[in-house]
C-alpha cells in the first residue's frame, strides 16, 4: 500500500454523502478463530450493507455468507505493534486505508474485537452518519477498568466538557475528517519512532470542535495489558494522558458551556451493568502498599501536595481497614496536584508516576470497600464514579489558578 509523507489537516476528505462510499472496518491482528468470529458478527450486522473489511492477516479466513461484505488484507504502512490499545500506528494505518478506498466513514476495533456483538457494531456505524466520532459505551464489571474510573473520565469529564465513559476506548466509528485530524495527531509520534503511542481522540475531538457521541456496547472482552507490574501501566496511560492535557491547555482552560441536559440524561441512563461484587475486596495488600510509601515518600510527596493534601493522607493513613475511605475532593486534588507536577517537571517524570502509584492503590483500596456492599456507607459502584467526577469539575478553578500561576500555590 502506498504511503504518505505527510498528513494535511486541511486536506479534502471524503464526502459522506457519496454514493461510491462503503463503511470500512480495520481490524487489528487477530487469531484465526478470532477473525472468523469477527467476520460473522459484521456480517450480521451489516446484512444489506456495503462494508469493506481490512484485515492484516495475510491468509484470512473464508467470507461467511454475505452478499454485502468484502474482505481486503493490508500490508500496514506504519508499523503497528502488538498492543492491548489502539496506538498511533493504528490511526495512521487507518487513514491511509481511508484514503485508499475513498471512505467516508470507518469502523476501527481493537484487540479481541471478536466478542463485539453485532448489535454494537451496527450502532456504532450508525451513529457516524451524523457525528464525528462515536465510541462505545462498555458494560463492566464493578472491579474492571478501574484506571479509567479513577482517573481518566473524570479528568476527560471536568477538563473536555465530555461525559464519554472511556476516553481510551479500543473500538470507535469516526468520519473521514476525524481520521484525518486523528492522524495527523498520530503521524506527530509515529515520526518520532514512537508507534505505540496513545492518541486520545475524545480530547482531539473536543478541541476540533467535531460532533461526538457514545453508544451502548454491552459486555466486551479486554485485552489484559501487556504489562508487568501496575507502575509501568500507570506511567504510559498516565503520562500519556497529562502530556496531551499539558498540550491542549490553552483549550481546557477557556470557560466551556455545560454539556447538554439530553447528554447527561444518556450517561446517566448508559451506565446500567453489574453493581454487585461477587465477594469482600481482598484491600489489605494496598493498604499494606500505601501506609509503607506513606512511611517512605512522604518527602518526595511534599514536594508535589500542598499541606492540606499531605494532612488528608496522613489521617488516612492512621485509619483502620473497615474505616478506610478516601474523600472524592482528596483524590481530585491529588491527581491535579500531579498533573501539574508532570507539567512543571517538579522531579524526574519516572519517579514521579512511581510516586503516584501507591495514592492509585489507596484509592481502589477505598472505592472498593465503598462499593462492596458490607459498610453502612455503600453505593453502586457507578454513583460512586458519578460523584468522582463531579468532584473533579468543581475542583476545576483550583487546577487552572495553578496552572496560570504556580508560584502561588507552592506546596
Amino acid at each position: 500500500m502506498a504511503t504518505t509523507s505527510t498528513i494535511s489537516e486541511n486536506a479534502t476528505p471524503s464526502d459522506p454523502g457519496s454514493p461510491a462510499s462503503t463503511l470500512l472496518v480495520s481490524l487489528s491482528p487477530l487469531s484465526p478463530e478470532a477473525l472468523s468470529a469477527t467476520l460473522a458478527n459484521l456480517a450480521a450486522a451489516f446484512p444489506n450493507q456495503p462494508v469493506l473489511v481490512a484485515t492484516p492477516d495475510p491468509e484470512p479466513p473464508t467470507l461467511p455468507a454475505a452478499a454485502h461484505l468484502q474482505l481486503t488484507t493490508y500490508t500496514p504502512a506504519t508499523p503497528a505493534p502488538a498492543a492491548w490499545v489502539l496506538t498511533a500506528a493504528d490511526y495512521l494505518n487507518t487513514f491511509k486505508l481511508m484514503q485508499e478506498h475513498t471512505s467516508a466513514a470507518c469502523l476501527l476495533l481493537g484487540p479481541e474485537a471478536q466478542s463485539l456483538a453485532p448489535e454494537a457494531l451496527r450502532a456504532l456505524a450508525d451513529a457516524v452518519t451524523t457525528v464525528d466520532l462515536a465510541t462505545p459505551h462498555y458494560t463492566v464489571g464493578p472491579r474492571d477498568g478501574l484506571v479509567n474510573s479513577a482517573i481518566l473520565y473524570p479528568a476527560t469529564r471536568a477538563l473536555f466538557a465530555t461525559r464519554t465513559r472511556y476516553p481510551l476506548a479500543i473500538d470507535l466509528a469516526f468520519t473521514a475528517r476525524m481520521a484525518q485530524r486523528l492522524a495527523a495527531c498520530a503521524q506527530k509520534h509515529t515520526a518520532a519512532g514512537q508507534g505505540a503511542a496513545l492518541v486520545w481522540p475524545v480530547a482531539e475531538a473536543a478541541i476540533s470542535g467535531f460532533t461526538l457521541t457514545e453508544v451502548p456496547a454491552g459486555a466486551r472482552a479486554l485485552a489484559p495489558p501487556d504489562f508487568e507490574d501496575l507502575n509501568s501501566l500507570l506511567a504510559q496511560v498516565a503520562g500519556s494522558f497529562f502530556a496531551d492535557i499539558d498540550a491542549k491547555a490553552s483549550f481546557w482552560q477557556r470557560a466551556r458551556l455545560a454539556y447538554p441536559a439530553k447528554a447527561a440524561a444518556y450517561a446517566e441512563a448508559a451506565t446500567a451493568g453489574p453493581t454487585e461484587a461477587p465477594e469482600a475486596p481482598d484491600i489489605q495488600p494496598m493498604l499494606d502498599s500505601f501506609c509503607l510509601a506513606y512511611a517512605n515518600l512522604h518527602e518526595i510527596w511534599s514536594l508535589v501536595l500542598p499541606p492540606n493534601s499531605l494532612l488528608g493522607l496522613k489521617k488516612l493513613s492512621l485509619l483502620p481497614p473497615a474505616a478506610f475511605r478516601m474523600p472524592d475532593s482528596l483524590w481530585a486534588r491529588i491527581v491535579y496536584d500531579f498533573l501539574l507536577a508532570y507539567r512543571l517537571r517538579t522531579l524526574n517524570r519516572g519517579h514521579l508516576l512511581g510516586a503516584f502509584t501507591p495514592l492509585y492503590l489507596a484509592w481502589v483500596a477505598s472505592h472498593l470497600l465503598l462499593t462492596s456492599g458490607a459498610a453502612a456507607d455503600s453505593v453502586a459502584p457507578e454513583n460512586h464514579i458519578e460523584a468522582l467526577a463531579a468532584a473533579f469539575e468543581a475542583d476545576k478553578p483550583y487546577l487552572v489558578s495553578r496552572w496560570r500561576w504556580p508560584d502561588r500555590f507552592n506546596p
